[in-house]
């Protein structure tokens, strides 16, 4: 007599048919949460993240494909790099861990690089749990090369690697970001920088975490994840590292808060039609119709974050959308939701008078038939 099915297996279950039952899941990674994070109303982008859809094949399929994404050239450039920093077991990361974090504790000499090899994803997680307390149990320098995290998102696992965790001698944890981009006389593109903040910000909320279940023995109270992460880059247009710290507390604070909001994914597949399907080997007809059933929450700021984007704003600007003008727009707009609601509202041919931003809009388009008016009197002068 077979077993009945729990609600987890059952949703496990309906995910692999979203995503195709054929098809492997593709994992989260801290990128692809931190936009997630940035965007928590967009239903649409939580559903396909939490079944692993391919975003790059389904948008591709539809018509839309996406240049989200880094080149190869630069991914090979930024693993060269990576090398390089890690070389000799991490002896020139672990000097500017030491240098620009912690320069009151002793140098690291002998440090522990501990083998995180283990099978399968649940595998390496523990793991690198066992890593970590080994090496604050030993109270020395230790660093861990590519760890493996879990941490729940909207009600699914979502697997994490950082490039590097080290571990200090009194126990506490930082992350480490090797990014490919050059630091310019010791600054870099603030934009680039915001990026590895926000990433290495789920790195910390992931961390904090493994370190509140190895806290749980009275004894052995948690260790401590430093806030203020050290991003590895090329000095100026050399290959040789260079490093800056970066406090990434308020990253980390709007991380959690967004993801807290996330709708959990079990609340979304309540609400979708039987047997939707977003396997990229449809029909074009059916995968769009599939995709349309989940609400999407665009904003021009996907365009640098989502690989959805370009149909998502399509779409949101053949329906009209002020979304597609910006989300500060949009809240500034009230209950006006379309290009047309927002017409009618300035011409008078709807809209509550009352409504602040109805008011505004009637008076702009007066003063705007005020200056037009001029200008055509002193035209036929």
């Amino acid at each position: 007599m077979p077993l009945p099915r729990t609600r987890g297996t059952a949703l496990r279950q309906q995910l692999a048919d979203l995503r195709g039952a054929s098809l492997p899941p593709k994992a989260l990674d801290a990128r692809a949460l931190a936009a997630l994070a940035a965007n928590p109303g967009c239903r649409r982008r939580a559903l396909l993240d939490g079944a692993g859809v391919d975003k790059a094949a389904l948008a591709g399929a539809l018509g839309a494909p996406s240049a989200f994404g880094q080149s190869q050239f630069a991914f090979m450039r930024g693993n060269a790099f990576e090398a390089r920093v890690k070389a000799d077991g991490g002896a020139e990361l672990l000097r500017l861990v030491h240098e620009k974090l912690d320069p009151a504790a002793a140098a690291p000499d002998g440090a522990l690089v501990p083998d995180l090899t283990a099978a399968g994803p649940q595998g390496r997680t523990a793991r690198t749990a066992v890593a970590l307390l080994e090496a604050v149990t030993a109270r020395t320098w230790a660093l861990l090369d590519h760890p493996l995290l879990a941490l729940e998102v909207a009600g699914s696992p979502a697997f994490l690697e950082p490039d590097a965790v080290v571990v200090h001698p009194d126990g506490s944890w930082t992350v480490v970001e090797i990014k490919s981009f050059p630091l310019l006389d010791g600054s870099a593109d603030p934009a680039k920088v915001g990026a590895a903040a926000r990433q290495a910000a789920v790195y910390v909320l992931a961390l904090e975490e493994v370190a509140a279940r190895l806290g749980t023995e009275p004894d052995a109270p948690a260790p401590v994840v430093r806030h203020r992460i050290l991003l590895v880059c090329p000095k100026d247009f050399s290959n040789l590292p260079a490093a800056s710290p970066v406090d990434i507390r308020k990253q980390r604070a709007v991380t959690r808060r967004q993801l807290a909001r996330l709708t959990r994914i079990e609340e979304i597949a309540d609400d979708l039609p039987e047997g939707l399907c977003f396997a990229p080997d449809l029909p074009q007809e059916e995968l769009t119709a599939a995709v349309e059933s989940v609400p999407a929450a665009y904003a021009p700021e996907c365009l640098a974050a989502c690989e959805m984007a370009f149909h998502c704003r399509a779409r949101a600007r053949a329906e009209g959308a002020v979304t597609s003008y910006g989300r500060s727009l949009r809240a500034e707009l009230g209950d006006l939701a379309t290009v047309d609601d927002v017409l009618a509202a300035a011409h008078g041919s709807a809209g509550d008078p009352d409504d602040p931003a109805v008011a505004a809009l009637r008076r702009a388009a007066h003063l705007r038939a005020e200056v037009l008016g001029a200008l055509e009197g002193a035209a036929c002068r």
